[in-house]
């Protein structure tokens, strides 16, 4: 006979990240067209949350206009977001999280806003942890990270990873040593706009770049037999 964890049904995980919302050159009337093709794509691909590594909106000064259809789109959705708020919209006392009502709807989960730097789903045995940023002044996106409490456990990171100590040119740094460190299966991380895997793989840490460039999200599914991680194609035009 199969053991509980054995049979369980994985639990599936959509990660995007830096989908610059009301960047400059993008029609006004797409702005959230990006996403909307990543929603789809989670559910094309039966998420059961989706992770948003942070760089959502490419600014704090996004019209209300654009930031109620955001909630409205959220709000459809229905399963659970949750957002990591980024460099380019982190929670200052302007930001696009405190107004406008896209942290309001229930599913949606917006560190630092809706929770604080942790968000448990008991039902899927899953905690999601992650740093935002509260201002544009430098940080390591990865100090603090706690212990797991549930079987799941996923960390999230929005900055520049760097296989050595130091940078002085970057800020936000992410180091290897950082990443190893984590007691955690899987960080989804925002910043690059291209996909790729980062650390010294003793935890499964990846970009998932940026809708526009990757034209992809990831998907982690979490099973009985590990982490396994790969890339979905967009469903649907930007």
């Amino acid at each position: 006979m199969a053991s509980v964890e054995q049979s369980s049904p994985p639990v599936i995980i959509a990660h995007s990240s830096d989908l610059h919302i009301c960047i400059d050159g993008r029609p006004a009337r797409s702005d959230v067209a990006v996403l909307e093709v990543v929603l789809r794509t989670a559910a094309a691909n039966a998420a059961d949350i989706l992770l948003l590594a942070g760089d959502i909106f490419d600014h704090n000064r996004l019209p209300m206009e654009t930031l109620d259809r955001t909630a409205r789109l959220l709000a459809d959705y229905g399963k659970p977001v949750v957002i990591l708020p980024g460099n380019h919209d982190p929670i200052t006392p302007d930001s696009v999280y405190r107004r406008g009502g896209v942290a309001d709807p229930g599913n949606v989960h917006v560190f630092g806003v809706t929770d604080g730097d942790q968000a448990a789903f008991a039902g899927l045995d899953l905690s999601i942890w992650g740093r935002p940023h509260t201002d544009y002044n430098d940080m390591s996106p990865l100090e603090g990270a706690p212990p797991r409490v549930y079987r799941w456990q996923i960390a999230m990171a929005h900055g520049h990873w760097h296989a050595g100590e130091d940078d002085p040119h970057r800020s936000w740094l992410i180091r290897d040593r950082q990443i190893a460190a984590l007691d955690a299966d899987y960080l989804a991380l925002g910043h690059w706009d291209r996909p790729t895997p980062a650390g010294d793989g003793t935890v499964p840490a990846y970009y998932s770049g940026s809708p526009d460039l990757a034209r992809s999200i990831n998907i982690i599914r979490l099973n009985g037999s590990g982490v396994d991680v790969s890339r979905a194609e967009l469903v649907g035009e930007l």
